[in-house]
């Protein structure tokens, strides 16, 4: 199993969340890395703006190619864009709204965030779509359970 860290807005989430995590999209720019997925890789949510992991869902499919409109919403273009690869998912935890994990609050515990620090922390979330160490995944799926209220 890969981890990875999708980056997008708040707005994004809840549009996935109405459509009960049955899909991830990613832009244009993203075609190697989302061809990369496998059934049983793992993505966390990392919702800008909020500066939160929102939830984790686990891949169910190999990458595929839709531009059907799905209504996300690019936050650099401000518009409508196809986010036309895709993998089917479904969830593994998702905390209700409001009970995300802060994630300047912890990033000391991450890999990926430790050296950069909580007033840097959005360089490490530039970019769409980022792998991530098996430690770092370990550590975000155990805090958003714990905001869940699930084992």
């Amino acid at each position: 199993m890969q981890a990875w860290i999708v980056v997008g807005s708040p707005e994004n989430f809840e549009l996935l969340r109405k459509r009960k995590f049955n899909l991830c999209a990613f832009k244009s720019s993203r075609r190697k890395q989302s061809g990369e997925m496998q059934p049983g890789d793992r993505i966390v949510y990392y919702l800008t703006g909020d500066v939160q992991f929102g939830g984790i869902v686990e891949v169910t499919s190999a990458m595929f190619e839709d531009s059907t409109d799905i209504g996300l919403r690019s936050e650099a273009a401000g518009e409508a864009e196809s986010y036309p690869f895709r993998v089917k998912t479904k969830p593994v935890v998702v905390p209700p709204q409001g009970r995300y994990v802060e994630v300047r609050e912890i990033t000391d515990l991450l890999d990926k965030t430790r050296a950069l620090g909580p007033k840097k922390l959005g360089m490490a979330f530039r970019g769409n779509l980022h792998k991530i160490s098996d430690a770092d995944y370990n550590q975000i799926d155990q805090l958003l359970r714990a905001e869940a209220g699930v084992a």
